[in-house]
């Protein structure tokens, strides 16, 4: 593990990682949070639970530019993106057992999904459209916990999707893992199109996206995503590791 913004992210390349997963799912209960620099904000900030990121099993580190921070500590954070590891998953041989739980695409995606993977077993659950601790969110929680899955794809955006992971717990699930990985669905069914291998590469995904939906992603990127210099300062080279109270 390496420590950094006050998180512990997991080491290893992405065979290592993706290894980890499918042995997670075959064991007890955890789930796998893919922190990027929105993602680190809001948990600086407060308006993501503590306790949410805390209680993942496994944080994999989904940003090009938390590493490169990371770099000026002197630290290094594997990437693997979420869209990376879920494609990865649908394709390895060492998971072709696993039974594939998908909470959050609709139907039709779901479908799509099956149809470009017809070797893989994926299993659909159904996911409204929720709102964390009411009736229908505990009934939801409920029937994920319930439902036949080996690996659970929780891709019901952020932060939502964490906490759906983490109140699986709660809610009794005793077997498999839950991989928060947001749009991964859309980007392999082409309900979204990913950056150009060029941006990811040259740590510009976030650039595309901006450019890409400018009206959704301006506020991320241009007013809220540079508060990340700040909390490395903070965390990083003042030394102040605690994180805000919401």
């Amino acid at each position: 593990m390496t420590r950094f913004m006050t998180l512990d992210f997991a080491d290893g390349d992405r065979v290592a990682l993706l290894a980890g997963v499918v042995a997670m799912a075959r064991g007890p209960y955890g789930y796998v949070v893919t922190p990027n620099v929105d993602h680190v904000i809001k948990l600086m900030d407060g308006r993501v639970e503590a306790e949410v990121y805390d209680g993942a099993a496994l944080k994999v580190c989904d940003s090009r530019i938390l590493a490169h921070l990371a770099r000026l500590k002197g630290k290094r954070l594997s990437v693997y993106p979420g869209s990376d590891l879920t494609a990865d998953l649908l394709v390895s041989p060492v998971a072709e057992e696993l039974t594939i739980g998908v909470f959050g695409p609709d139907r039709a995606a779901f479908d799509d999904l099956a149809a470009r993977y017809p070797n893989r077993r994926l299993s659909f659950i159904e996911a409204p459209m929720l709102t964390p601790g009411t009736p229908g969110w505990i009934a939801a929680v409920d029937a994920a916990a319930r439902a036949d899955w080996d690996v659970l794809l929780a891709c019901v955006s952020f932060p939502k999707q964490e906490r759906f992971a983490h109140a699986l717990a709660a809610a009794g699930r005793k077997q498999g893992v839950a991989l928060c990985v947001g749009a991964s669905v859309d980007f392999l069914t082409g309900r979204q199109q990913r950056a150009p291998r060029i941006f990811q590469q040259l740590s510009l995904e976030w650039l595309h996206r901006l450019l890409s939906q400018p009206r959704r992603m301006f506020r991320r990127y241009v007013i809220e995503g540079p508060a990340i210099l700040g909390w490395f300062m903070r965390t990083e080279v003042l030394g102040r590791p605690s994180r805000q109270v919401p």
